[in-house]
């Protein structure tokens, strides 16, 4: 990562929950409210965009923790917005602050730790690792 990102630096991302989102789209016997593994992608997608506009070309960030609250449920047809704000930084380690909205009311909010990679030394690593076991 050639430049320093600035505290403070946003990104978002946003979805219509589908079945496909919801607890019944994994198991049909479960209510068709938003899933938090959903919820954990979207924040996950909004990091994302907020940091690679910093990363050097063949640079991603990796999601490496997670630590969040879903706090209220959500239907289908509901339009799901999620926000990251950097926080803090330790070197190639970041914290991002995330919150996921929808639209009537705040549905979650946590930290979501991410870690900047080159993928082509990652990929090579995950080949070595695949190939010793």
């Amino acid at each position: 990562m050639a430049q320093p990102i600035p505290l403070g630096t946003r990104g978002e991302a946003e979805e219509t929950v589908e079945l496909k989102h919801t607890l019944a789209g994994h198991h049909p016997e479960l209510p068709p409210v938003y899933s938090t593994p959903d919820m954990i992608r979207l924040m996950e997608i909004a990091c994302f965009n907020a940091l690679q506009p910093f990363c050097d070309e063949g640079e991603i960030t990796v999601g490496i923790s997670i630590h969040v609250e879903h706090r209220a449920a959500s239907g289908i047809g509901m339009r799901i917005r999620a926000e990251a704000e950097l926080e803090s930084f330790d070197g190639r380690f970041y914290i991002m602050r995330v919150t996921a909205h929808d639209g009537a009311q705040e549905i979650g909010r946590g930290t979501v730790g991410r870690a900047v990679v080159h993928v082509p030394s990652f990929v090579a690593k995950m080949r070595e690792k695949a190939e010793r076991k």
